[in-house]
């Protein structure tokens, strides 16, 4: 009864709101999430932070609450419904799964919470026990002049949900694990002096192993974002723009130097792309993308992420007992950040180069690498990162006129 609408904006981007069981926006939903636009949230954070507002909007129908006049105990029975999604008065002792699972609860809740902590900004009288002040916390990690800018403990949620921890490190693959992708997907056959295969898919993942790139700013690539060798060093720009399948860079501007071997590879593919016609179906081939369809229509479409999947489950098949039967696209990612640090790179230049706001993210996530000298010596990372180019100048890497960084 309450659900999430698609808008499309006059001026061509696209955006979401609640709608309530009259068709009519839901106010309060709506202001907070004009609030995130205004605050240029991608798309995707609106479209989540929607989904969790329609759930808690229809779980106040269901238990007749008004949106203003809830306490602590209405916020811990909505995620039991959320798992259950029993109604009033309905108690269930059958045992089944759980609607959700724990980190889309998690989500779920965070969203509804941000948006009681907005309307508490702006003098609504909800939300006043949602938080407690925290004047000892658990964690050793304090921001910089921590000890002066906090003279009153911390904020933290009442309310919150417990995860399960990751179990682990990220998983990473190993460079020749990486190479048994690629060449499934195309191999250099010595005889006819010819690739064999799809170079496009072989380009994917070279491009994600050699710089780290999220699945969504590698398919977001377009050919004037390619900067080829020309006797210079070649490298990328990851932009953030609109994207027809609602993906886009998640980190802002960045320039990632790449292999002489990774651009001659795309030199292929851009010649195949040529071979075929691309270049004369595009009306501004070079704001055309990289990646494209290439045997289903629409022809020359830019690439879908779920297309992607489906590649990634026939190199499963194809490649059963030689790979982790697990490993989806982000663990190129993963290996990128690996193989830097076991190769000795800084942990700023990799954070830089992941594009992480924050350098505690990487040290987070990566700091067990440096330790695991039997994995260095096992994947011989140092032969595999040779020759990518990673540039250490400390200068900012948010503008494109300062000069390369990676």
């Amino acid at each position: 009864m309450f659900r999430v609408q698609r808008l499309n904006l006059p001026e061509g981007g696209r955006t979401w709101t609640v709608l309530g069981r009259d068709h009519r926006v839901v106010g309060p939903a709506e202001e907070y999430l004009e609030y995130l636009r205004a605050q240029r949230s991608s798309p995707n954070t609106v479209k989540s932070y929607a989904r969790g507002l329609a759930l808690w909007w229809q779980y106040l129908y269901a238990f007749d609450l008004r949106w203003d006049a809830v306490k602590v105990a209405d916020f811990g029975a909505f995620l039991t419904w959320l798992r259950t999604g029993d109604e009033p008065a309905v108690t269930s002792i059958e045992q089944r799964p759980a609607r959700f699972a724990e980190s889309t609860i998690s989500a779920r809740l965070g969203a509804v919470m941000s948006c009681y902590d907005y309307h508490l900004l702006n003098g609504v009288d909800v939300g006043r026990d949602l938080h407690r002040i925290i004047h000892r916390g658990g964690s050793r990690y304090k921001p910089l002049l921590e000890h002066l800018a906090r003279r009153h403990g911390r904020r933290r949620s009442t309310v919150k949900v417990r995860e399960a921890g990751r179990g682990g490190p990220p998983p990473v693959l190993t460079p020749g694990q990486i190479a048994l992708i690629c060449d499934a997907c195309a191999s250099w056959d010595a005889e006819t002096g010819e690739w064999r295969g799809s170079v496009r898919n072989r380009l994917l993942w070279m491009l994600m192993a050699e710089t780290g790139l999220r699945l969504a700013e590698a398919l977001g690539l377009q050919h004037r974002d390619w900067h080829t060798g020309r006797g210079d060093t070649p490298y990328v720009e990851v932009i953030p723009r609109e994207h027809p399948h609602e993906i886009r860079a998640k980190s802002g501007y960045r320039r990632l130097y790449v292999s002489d071997e990774l651009d001659r590879l795309y030199g292929e593919h851009l010649w195949r792309l040529c071979e075929v016609g691309a270049d004369m179906v595009c009306e501004d081939f070079d704001a055309g993308y990289v990646f494209v369809n290439l045997d289903h229509e629409p022809r020359f479409a830019p690439w879908k992420p779920d297309s992607v999947y489906d590649l990634v489950d026939r190199l499963h098949r194809q490649l059963s007992g030689r790979v982790p039967s697990e490993w989806t696209p982000h663990w190129m990612r993963h290996s990128h950040a690996t193989a830097l640090l076991l190769s000795g790179t800084p942990v700023h230049v990799v954070s830089r180069r992941l594009g992480h706001a924050d350098v505690q993210t990487t040290l987070n996530t990566y700091a067990h690498v440096t330790d695991d000298a039997e994995m260095q010596a096992m994947a011989n990372w140092k032969a595999f990162t040779a020759s990518w180019r990673v540039a250490t100048d400390a200068v900012t890497d948010s503008d494109p006129s300062i000069g390369p960084c990676s």
